[in-house]
């Protein structure tokens, strides 16, 4: 018996929504072990401070055509992309010179960020935008992240400039730079007194990340 043509209409139509689904399938980064940093750059009345950790976890979901490989193009536009990191609020230590400075000002930062009752520093991206391709291929890509960030149980909507570096591989650095204020997550900076001198930690602070993800085998 002869199959109508719409039977085989249809099933050709299903075999290329099938063959779509397929090629649209989503990319997932991992976090990886190595390689990442997180800075937090602040001032005092007494001097500077930094701290520094090397734990991120999480992972990126992108869509195929994302900048995996150098050497890569890709339209501007709204990137369909799921992220979520964490960075081990115990992780963060102060240092200076590139040296462990001062366990107790560990302490106290660790307390202030929301230990013990808040384990993480969390992010959860809401958009991404893809505003520029690379001038030569040692440049990143850019992108423009809205997202939430929660710091010590307190939710707040930032945005963020994300430069995209794949380094082959698979492997895809995610970098950005931003001021943050203390206060907007109910942070009071701590008020020391060292000698009879009191001193003060200023509210604005500077956050640098350098996040290494890999694709998911």
């Amino acid at each position: 018996m002869k199959k109508p043509v719409y039977f085989n209409s249809l099933l050709l139509a299903v075999l290329l929504v099938g063959g779509a689904t397929v090629l649209a399938e989503p990319v997932l980064l991992k976090a990886q072990p190595r390689g990442s940093k997180v800075q937090i750059e602040g001032t005092s009345t007494m001097h500077d401070w930094t701290m520094e950790g090397s734990l991120i976890g999480g992972s990126v979901q992108v869509p195929e055509g994302f900048p995996l490989e150098p050497g890569q193009t890709m339209e501007p536009g709204k990137v369909d992309a799921v992220v979520e990191a964490s960075i081990p609020i115990t992780s963060l230590k102060s240092v200076k010179d590139g040296k462990p400075y001062n366990t107790k000002m560990d302490e106290i930062a660790q307390e202030k960020l929301g230990k013990p009752a808040y384990k993480t520093i969390d992010y959860q991206l809401t958009e991404l935008t893809f505003l520029e391709a690379p001038k030569d291929a040692d440049s990143p890509f850019r992108f423009e992240a809205s997202g939430n960030l929660v710091v010590g149980g307190v939710t707040n909507a930032i945005k963020l400039p994300v430069e995209v570096t794949p380094l082959g591989g698979g492997k895809v650095k995610f970098s950005t730079q931003t001021p943050l204020k203390m206060s907007d997550f109910n942070i009071k900076g701590p008020e020391l007194t060292f000698l009879g001198i009191g001193i003060k930690t200023g509210d604005d602070i500077k956050v640098t990340i350098e996040w290494m993800t890999a694709k998911a085998k």
